[in-house]
């Protein structure tokens, strides 16, 4: 499976991007560089999971207002800046969710369920595309979010336990157990499916 590169950066990337965002706690203006090289990335988190881009937007900007005005609580943790605007990201997102109760939207394309189907060890076959859609849509929505970072946005699971504030080890154990779920659905399908035929 293809990685999410934008999460794998050298030290001397990271560094060289932590020197900016010192900058930025001295002085709000020090803050665009940052703005600019991750807004895109943001923004399209945003609207992979929503219906409307007017609100993502507005998410968006509300995630970079929140960022800059709490910069100075940012504790640099070995990772990209990204890292930290995608946890403000998902908390923005779900507070949404929750008020609102805005349809959350799924993206994923058929190479991503081929992913999954390789994971829970399940050759990929045309007509699980169906179950596996039917399948990820009944997943609650923490497991949802986990699905979705591991397998349709491609991010390492470091990535995915700094977005979630969770360990990088509890995200590969909720992940594992997701899997398994899904390989007895998906099993108790094939059955169905070969009796049928």
């Amino acid at each position: 499976m293809a990685i999410n590169l934008n999460f794998h950066q050298s030290n001397e990337q990271l560094q060289e991007e932590l020197i900016i965002i010192e900058a930025a706690k001295i002085n709000p203006n020090q803050f665009a560089p940052l703005y600019t090289k991750y807004y895109e990335q943001i923004f399209n988190y945003i609207y992979n999971r929503m219906a409307s881009k007017d609100v993502a937007f507005d998410i968006t900007s509300q995630v970079f207002l929140k960022a800059m005005t709490n910069l100075s609580k940012y504790i640099y943790m070995g990772v990209p800046f990204s890292s930290w605007l995608f946890r403000i990201a998902h908390n923005e997102l779900m507070q949404v969710f929750r008020t609102n109760k805005t349809h959350r939207m799924v993206n994923a394309d058929i190479g991503d369920l081929h992913f999954i189907c390789e994971e829970t060890h399940e050759l990929f076959f045309e007509e699980y595309i169906p179950i596996i859609k039917k399948l990820i849509l009944k997943l609650k929505s923490t497991d949802l979010q986990l699905v979705e970072m591991r397998f349709f946005e491609k991010r390492p699971y470091k990535e995915i336990a700094e977005i979630l504030n969770i360990t990088e080890v509890n995200a590969k154990v909720k992940m594992f157990r997701i899997l398994e779920k899904l390989k007895i659905e998906l099993s108790k399908y094939k059955i169905s499916y070969e009796n049928r035929v």
